[in-house]
């Protein structure tokens, strides 16, 4: 069943797409998950080609507090008296031929998740799809002097082998769900497979992280096996960690609770992801607990 909801401007030639996701809301810390999809429509010169309509998908007024009202109502521009814009919720699929890639960029639903799956899933048959990949963002004990960690969920046990050697751990969680749970329990149904990657990023910096989004993105693009140069990302990323360690370093407190994270971020990744260099280690007498 298609929704009606779903708009297709124009039908590029693909051989056998991949479809990844981004959404804003939920799972989109530091801006991660729109920030990468959306710095790759831009790498990839990707273009529209089709989108979901807003209606009845989302929540434009709730009770409670001005601040709080304010992050579900639309946004708009009035100068002089004049409404200049009025922006509602955009959800738009891109398209890069070249590479065999649907990029879809948008904010979680708030109402009907199975209407507004169905127009996911509609696209996926109309134009091939078999494999989708979500790429998100929560906060946690992460240092931003490092990387941060890649948690994965899939829609069937089979992918788990595909995904284990790009270091990623398998999510273990319970507690509220998303739209992209909803898609990945459902994706079997609909013959298709589903990969949810979500990354920690460090809780205390606020707003949106360059480093992450650029850490994200460059190993995504080593999973989707395409080419992107991420020169002018790196110098941003370099960037906006020196001007973070700066800041850190004129709050003694704060860096010292850093300091902790790096010690527990390294020992994590040696005891539990270098397994065997730890034991050759241990072997030749240079390790020592």
């Amino acid at each position: 069943m298609s929704s009606g909801k779903l708009k297709i401007f124009k039908r590029p030639n693909f051989k056998s797409p991949r479809l990844l996701l981004g959404f804003s809301g939920w799972m989109d810390g530091g801006d991660v998950s729109t920030g990468t999809v959306n710095c790759l429509i831009d790498k990839l010169g990707a273009e529209k080609f089709a989108e979901v309509g807003p209606e009845g998908f989302y929540l434009y007024s709730f009770p409670g507090p001005m601040e709080m009202t304010a992050l579900f109502r639309p946004h708009t521009q009035i100068e002089d008296g004049l409404i200049k814009s009025y922006e509602t919720p955009a959800d738009a699929f891109y398209c890069s031929e070249e590479n065999d890639l649907i990029l879809f960029s948008g904010k979680e639903p708030n109402l009907q998740w199975e209407e507004f799956a169905e127009c996911i899933f509609s696209l996926c048959e109309q134009f091939g799809v078999e494999m989708i990949y979500f790429i998100g963002s929560v906060a946690g004990l992460v240092p931003h002097t490092r990387e941060p960690r890649l948690f994965c969920s899939v829609s069937d046990a089979e992918l788990k082998e595909t995904f284990r050697h790009y270091g990623v751990k398998f999510t273990n969680y319970e507690g509220p769900a998303s739209i992209v749970t909803h898609l990945t329990a459902n994706c079997q149904k609909r013959g298709l497979r589903m990969v949810s990657f979500v990354a920690t990023i460090p809780a205390y910096v606020q707003g949106s992280n360059p480093k992450c989004i650029e850490a994200v993105t460059r190993r995504l693009v080593g999973m989707l096996e395409i080419q992107v140069k991420f020169d002018d990302l790196r110098l941003v990323s370099d960037e906006f960690e020196k001007k973070l360690s700066d800041i850190v370093q004129e709050q003694p407190e704060l860096e010292s609770n850093i300091q902790k994270l790096e010690e527990d971020y390294d020992n994590e990744i040696f005891n539990n992801e270098m397994g065997d260099l730890k034991q050759w280690l241990e072997q030749k007498g240079i390790w020592v607990d």
